[in-house]
């Protein structure tokens, strides 16, 4: 059986304390998938996707319903800005939305869930060598259903699920809000399933749809991935059954564009203790980037954690690298063998 997404008590009282505003759920139409080309390796390594998105802010925006329509969860918003009234947003301002992301270290194929961003990237088959990847934000397990990381592979695809209510989760909604059901039936529009489900190999884990939009970007859910109803909509249509995927944990993201190197740092959201410049210099390491980086701009990205990609090199030192790497090979073959 499958932990479902489910909401606090304390969670329904914020999301149903939001103000009347303009937007309502006919301005958020399922669009056209998009997929992102990447680059994961050689001369020119490419494993930053998207650009940044200016919003203007009008009468009744809330960072909500913008971070919603631009494909953002509310907490990439909240990193990124920290200082901006999420319920009153200054109108008339203008922001450069952080609608662009450092691919998370993985095999790059299937769906891969980076838990600290709270965002799914899914990695169709790789065409004419051409990569790219779809990438969407998700709601995750808050701190006594955490979302468990590992692999698996997608089992079923099911639309209009119905939701058989776990033992443990039907005692907390008799608890907190007096509801005895055992099971709600698909369309409900009490179903936290939403339209879509897609199961997955790992036991009592799914990605699925919400009837609660304003959830995606917390940690509101029993455990389970839960998309915008829009977006589930699409990934629904493009993952088939078989596809293999992975849930990982990294707060520190390093990628490269253009020939410069990029950090991307989120909070530890589930307190483990991680340490962010350790995790920094093995992946830097690990692709010989190391001796290219700004120190100082890395320390600064790591505390900050603003969720966003931020360069920490200078000169586009990359292409230079190759370059000159490139030059020597071709030194040493002219030169031929030593005697």
């Amino acid at each position: 059986m499958m932990r479902a997404i489910g909401v606090s008590a304390a969670a329904l009282l914020v999301l149903a304390a939001r103000p009347a505003v303009c937007w309502e759920e006919s301005d958020f139409p399922s669009r056209p998938v998009v997929a992102y080309v990447f680059a994961p390796q050689g001369k020119d390594v490419d494993t930053v996707v998207g650009e940044p998105r200016s919003y203007t802010f009008a009468k009744g925006d809330t960072l909500y319903d913008v971070a919603r329509h631009l494909g953002l969860g509310i907490n990439e918003v909240s990193e990124a800005y920290p200082d901006v009234d999420v319920w009153l947003p200054p109108e008339g301002d203008s922001l450069a939305f952080p609608t662009w992301w450092i691919l998370p270290e993985s095999d790059y194929e299937g769906v891969v869930v980076n838990i600290p961003e709270m965002r799914l990237y899914y990695f169709p088959p790789v065409r004419k060598r051409v990569h790219t990847v779809i990438t969407y934000p998700v709601g995750l397990g808050r701190d006594e259903w955490h979302t468990p990381t590992g692999r698996f592979k997608v089992t079923e695809k099911t639309v209009n699920p119905k939701w058989v209510i776990p033992d443990s989760i039907r005692a907390e909604h008799i608890r907190e809000r007096k509801d005895p059901r055992r099971l709600i039936e698909g369309g409900d529009p009490d179903n936290p399933l939403g339209h879509y489900r897609i199961r997955l190999s790992l036991p009592l884990y799914g990605i699925h749809g919400t009837n609660i939009p304003w959830g995606v970007g917390m940690e509101v859910s029993h455990g389970c991935i839960r998309l915008y109803p829009e977006d589930i909509a699409r990934l629904f249509a493009v993952v088939p059954t078989g596809a293999p995927g992975e849930i990982v944990y990294e707060p520190v993201k390093i990628g490269a564009r253009d020939g410069d190197v990029f950090v991307e740092a989120h909070p530890d959201i589930y307190e483990t203790g991680y340490d962010y410049m350790t995790a920094a210099k093995e992946r830097l390491r690990s692709r010989g980037w190391e001796n290219v980086v700004d120190w100082g701009l890395l320390t600064e990205a790591l505390e900050q954690k603003r969720g966003v990609p931020v360069r920490i090199s200078t000169g586009r030192p990359l292409q230079r690298r190759f370059t000159e790497e490139a030059s020597e090979a071709e030194h040493r073959l002219r030169r031929g063998p030593r005697s």
